[in-house]
Order: structure tokens, then sequence, then C-alpha cells
């Protein structure tokens, strides 16, 4: 894409082109793209239903791949700190074995058909989903189900899979950017659900037991917590009879989805974690509004100028880093991350707080802003051509728009963005930025960091 000025001169007369306007560049690298979605045509592929009270959404597909996400709603939100963990564990524990499929036979069945089921932990909700074709459905169905509500929870497995976690976790301090990553959501969430891993903590895992699983798997394995998302070429009747024979005949439980708490305003922080290394990385978490609120969309563009602008003016123009960003991080309690790996913090830091006091006193004409999320829509369509992400898109629009058919409005609410609306967000949520720095302490400057 041209730089923004370009974009400007052919829609404005030069005159009216602020000379601040002039330098901003919403060139947006392909690793900052935002996440993957669709849009949901009005018409039968895609139906709503509810089966022995688990709530199902399917969209049809000529296709012979079958995606079939099953959500348990809360996620990381449902656990505490003595918990964190637990539910993604009690999922990785059920592939040794089963009641009906005992571990060597399970995988042999499994590697027959070709096909995987997949385990991903987050904020939100834990995700358990299939990845197969409509020939071999029914058997992987089977070792689905049985995984998820008959798992052996064999204690020497338990004792197998936990130590794995926590040799994974130990790992995860020996790297700067996990490191920085986990860092910096404890202290931007402090004293909220998101300030725990959905993967859990060295003292909760350390804790787990046959016993504990159980207790969780009677406590939090119900209906009510989950949604199950279909893309593939099923026929209604058959998804209908496979799930009230398996899923159907969990207790009901009462959980209630909900959004999550927001976050208060803090003033900006600086947290130093000292280490030896050939450069220093840095990451800044500022807060945002919740998905279902109009803020979304133009948080969303205001992200991706800026990750635009920090990319260039640090990488290409100063040659500071290899990577600097603002990313738009999509969870149902939506918040940014500034983020820069450099061997010299301070004048990075300097290039960041000018190009956000930036966005937040401009005001860029509104079709400037046209190009820019053109090129948004056209990324998210081919980046939506699979039905692994079609999958996901339908969950995210059920759950925080509370209709999946919420995903018709992306493409109208994203081209209603103005440029007073990223500059509004600007001012709103680019400020209070909670730091996080790994690397030599004495190349950073606290009052410099706390002045964003």
């Amino acid at each position: 894409m041209r730089r923004l000025i370009l974009l400007l001169a052919a829609v404005l007369p030069a005159a009216t082109v602020p000379a601040a306007a002039q330098r901003i560049n919403p060139t947006l690298p392909a690793q900052q793209r935002p996440p993957a979605v669709t849009t949901v045509h009005p018409d039968t592929s895609t139906t709503s239903y509810t089966v022995h009270g688990v709530r199902v959404i399917h969209r049809a597909g000529a296709a012979n791949l079958v995606v079939m996400n099953l959500y348990l709603l809360g996620g990381v939100r449902n656990a505490t700190p003595e918990t964190a963990g637990f539910e993604p564990m009690y999922l990785a524990v059920s592939e040794q074995g089963t009641e009906r499929y005992p571990k060597d036979v399970l995988r042999r069945a499994m590697a027959r058909t070709g096909s995987a089921i997949a385990i991903d932990a987050s904020e939100d909700w834990t995700l358990f989903g299939i990845r197969t074709t409509t020939d071999v459905l029914d058997s992987v169905w089977n070792i689905f189900t049985d995984r998820l509500l008959r798992p052996r929870l064999d204690p020497s497995e338990i004792a197998f899979v936990r130590n794995q976690a926590l040799s994974g976790l130990r790992q995860l301090n020996e790297s700067p950017d996990a490191l920085l990553g986990r860092v910096a959501d404890s202290i931007a969430f402090r004293g909220h659900a998101y300030a725990l891993s959905p993967a859990g903590s060295e003292t909760s895992l350390s804790s787990m037991t046959r016993e504990s699983l159980v207790r969780w798997r009677q406590a939090w394995l119900v209906k009510s917590r989950l949604l199950l998302v279909v893309v593939g070429n099923v026929p209604r009747a058959k998804l209908e009879r496979m799930v009230a024979s398996s899923l159907g005949t969990l207790p009901a439980g009462n959980y209630a989805w909900a959004m999550p708490d927001s976050l208060p305003a803090r003033v900006s922080s600086l947290t130093v974690v000292p280490r030896a290394l050939p450069t220093n990385y840095i990451s800044g978490i500022f807060r945002g509004p919740r998905a279902n609120e109009k803020d979304a969309a133009a948080l969303r563009v205001a992200s991706a100028v800026l990750s635009g602008q920090l990319f260039s003016e640090i990488r290409s123009k100063n040659n500071l880093t290899y990577t600097a960003s603002a990313d738009f991080r999509d969870q149902a309690l939506i918040s940014g991350a500034l983020f820069v790996t450099t061997t010299l913090p301070d004048s990075a830091l300097k290039i960041m707080r000018d190009q956000i006091r930036l966005l937040q006193e401009i005001t860029i004409p509104t079709q400037g802003l046209s190009p820019l999320i053109q090129q948004f829509l056209t990324e998210f369509f081919l980046d939506n051509e699979t039905s692994t992400a079609q999958a996901d898109f339908l969950a995210r629009a059920q759950l925080y728009n509370g209709d999946w058919q919420a995903a018709n409005r992306f493409m109208a609410e994203l081209r209603a963005v103005t440029g007073e609306d990223v500059r509004r967000v600007a001012r709103r949520y680019l400020r209070n930025v909670q730091w996080v720095y790994v690397g030599d302490p004495a190349r950073i400057t606290r009052r410099l960091a706390e002045s964003f």
C-alpha cells in the first residue's frame, strides 16, 4: 500500500492535508494483519439449532473436509490460581486412553483415519476440535467423544503428561519472547481473570491429581458450557443423532456465557526483568473495549495504522529493530500490545511515543482510510477460505455479539470507521501503557516508559 499521503492527495486538495498527516504511513506488514474473518450471507448454508441442550452452529459445505470445533465456554475465566490449566490438561490426558480405546488402540485408530484432534486453551474458551473427512467422521467422532466423556485418567499417565507440561513451562522462561508475554499479561491484567495463563502455572499443575481432574469434570463438563460449530458436508439429521447420543447425555448445568469485566485505567508503568541478552525485548499492553462495543472496529483500524507506522519508522527508517508492531488482540475483552526488540530501547520508545501522539493529534481524512480497510477485507476473504477459520469466526460472532449472523455486519462496521473515530479511540485507549522489559536494565529509562 502507498503511503497515506499519496492516498490523501488522491482524494483531497493538497492544501487540506495536515503536515502531520504527511508522516502517517499505514503500511501493514503481513505478520500484523488482523485475524481472519468472513461475511456470512443470510442463506441456507448456515443454520443454528439446539440438540438435547447443546447449541450447534452448522455451516454446510460441498467439500469432503469436516471441521468440528467444540468450545468449552469461559476458558481461563472459570479457573482460579489453583486450578488454572486443569481444563486443557484433562483433554491432553484423554489422549492416553479412554474406557473404550486404550492408548495404543486409540492412536492406531486415529492414524488409520488420517485425522487430527486439536486442543487450544484461551482466555475465553477451551477448544476441543476435529479435523477429518466425511468418510471417517463416525470413527473419529466416537474417539473424540470418548476422550471427552470417558477418559481413563490413569495416575501414571497423568504424571507423564503433567511432567511434560511442567517441563514446557520451565522452558518458556528460557525464551525472552515467551517470558515477556507471560509477565506482560500478568502485569497488565492483574486483578482480572485474563492475568491467569490458560496453560496453568508450575504451582497449579504440580497440584493436579486424578481426583482434582474428576472434580473438574463433575463441576464444569456440562451442556450449558458447550458450543459446537461444524463446517462441512454433514447432514443435519446425522449430526443431531451424533450429538444426542454423546454430548446430549451430559448434565445440563447452569453456566451462562457473559462478556468479561473491563479493565480499570491505570497509570503507565514499567516492570523490568533483568536478562543478559544480545537485544532487549519490550512489550506494552493497553486496554481496549469489549468486543461487542462500537469502539472495537475503530481500534482495529487504529492499531493497524499504528502498526504500519512503527514498522516503517523504527525498522525501515531508523534500523533499530527487525520487528515492531501494535497488535490488536482479538478477545472478548480487547487489548493491544506494543512490541519491539532492539539494542536501543529508549530510541525505539521515543519513536513509539511520537507516533502515538501523532495519531491522537491529527484526524486522518476518512477517504484515506478506505484503501487500508479494503486491504483488510481482501485479506479476510483470502485467509478465511479454510473451514477452521470459518468455524472460529462463527463462534466469535455468536459469543461476542450474541448471534452468529453478526458476521454479516463486519464489513459494514469496518467501512463505517471514520478518521475522527481513529483519533478518538487513539486518545481513549492508546495510553496508560503497562510496559514489561526483558533485557539490560541500564539501557531503558523508566521515566520515558511511564510517559505514555
